[in-house]
Parts: C-alpha cells; structure tokens; sequence
C-alpha cells in the first residue's frame, strides 16, 4: 500500500511547484525566459516589478527547480531550467485558455479583436521555402538574437514604424514574437496593413516553434 507519511511528502514536493507557477508575475517572468537568459535587473525592467520584488520572485523559481542562474562578476543571469518548463508554462497557458473563462476573455481583451490573419508554423515554413514571405521578428533584439526563426529579420515593434522602408513594398510580410499569448505581432500586422502593406502573423511564436524542435537560428 506504501507509506502515507511518505505519500503525502510526495504529494507537497508536487504542490510545490504548483505553488511556485501561482503567481502572475512569476509565469510573466517564464515567459520571458523562454525567449532568452537574462540578468535580474533586466527582468525587473521588462516585467515592472522592483528589484527586491523581482528578486523574490526569481528565488521561488529557483526553490522549485524552475529556472538556475549562472554569475557573471556582480551579475546574477537568470534562465529557464529546460525545455520541459518551458513546455509545462505553455500547457498551463493553454489550459487556462481552454478551461477557464476569466483566462479566455483576459487573452483576448489584451490581443485585442480577431482583426489580423494568422498562419501556421508548417504554412509559414513553406512560404518561406518558396521565397514568397519575409519573416520579421518583432521581439526585442536581445531576443532575436538569442535565438530565431531561420532567414528571418529582426525589427522590434517600437522601430517598425521608421524601418518600413528595409522591407520590400511587394512580398508579404509574417510577424511573429514570443508565443501564443504575445501581443506584438497583432500590432505589428495591424500597422502593417495600415500601411497598405499584405501581412500576417504566426498564430504563436518562438516558444512554440522551439518546443516542435524546429530548426532555430542565433
């Protein structure tokens, strides 16, 4: 029958965890580090929490086995412990999408309407092969740089606006960003096509397309 002394400290090393994904700002904070290493003080930044705060937040992750760190002189860079975290956030997310309706009507008040088209990775893969897009990443540089979608180019959302004229006026454009729950390639679509320009989006992003193992370029 086994011990259940020994059952139920299994059962709270398992909550643990689930303790340690309670938090909005600590899954924020996967988010990111799914997309690239980064130090505290850069995470403290991209996710608007306080340095002490943010710090906090990045020890639960560590207790739990979540993410690890590395040092670098007085720096202390923060990563995701392996693809298997980042592949449990993006089935929380989804499950949260699918099960829950608070989760479902918060994703698409922030996406924002059903007002760009979307493609997915194995139909941006052939129009890519076939020379007919130009993939533009719009995740920060550091992002891009740390990994990307092969042949693609980056141009961060915030200069899109001024560097519309490195793309080329008759090929159409596919944005894509972080993942399924990323805002930047809906915007990016949107001023793109206010522009007079064929555009779409890939229906998730780099978090998906490294958890299908696909080929990634740094």
């Amino acid at each position: 029958m086994g011990d259940p002394i020994v059952k139920a400290e299994l059962f709270d090393a398992l909550a643990r965890v689930g303790k340690a994904l309670g938090s909005g700002k600590r899954l924020e904070l996967l988010d990111l580090l799914a997309q690239s290493e980064r130090s505290v003080e850069h995470l403290a930044t991209a996710a608007g929490l306080g340095l002490t705060t943010c710090s906090a937040h990045l020890q639960t992750l560590r207790q739990a086995g979540l993410v690890a760190t590395r040092r670098e002189g007085t720096k202390i860079f923060y990563r995701i412990a392996g693809p298997d975290v980042a592949a449990l956030y993006a089935s929380l997310r989804d499950v949260a999408g699918a099960r829950n309706a608070g989760a479902a009507a918060a994703r698409d008040a922030y996406l924002g309407g059903d007002d760009t088209e979307a493609v997915d990775r194995a139909e941006l893969q052939r129009r890519l092969a076939a020379g007919h897009v130009v993939a533009v990443d719009v995740r920060p540089a550091e992002e891009y740089a740390a990994g990307h979608i092969p042949g693609a180019v980056s141009i961060p959302l915030d200069q899109l606006p001024e560097r519309l004229a490195e793309l080329p006026a008759d090929v159409e454009i596919v944005a894509y960003c972080r993942g399924a729950n990323c805002v930047l390639a809906h915007d990016a679509v949107r001023l793109l096509t206010a522009e007079g320009r064929r555009a779409a989006r890939l229906a998730d992003g780099m978090l998906e397309w490294r958890l299908a193992d696909l080929p990634v370029a740094a």
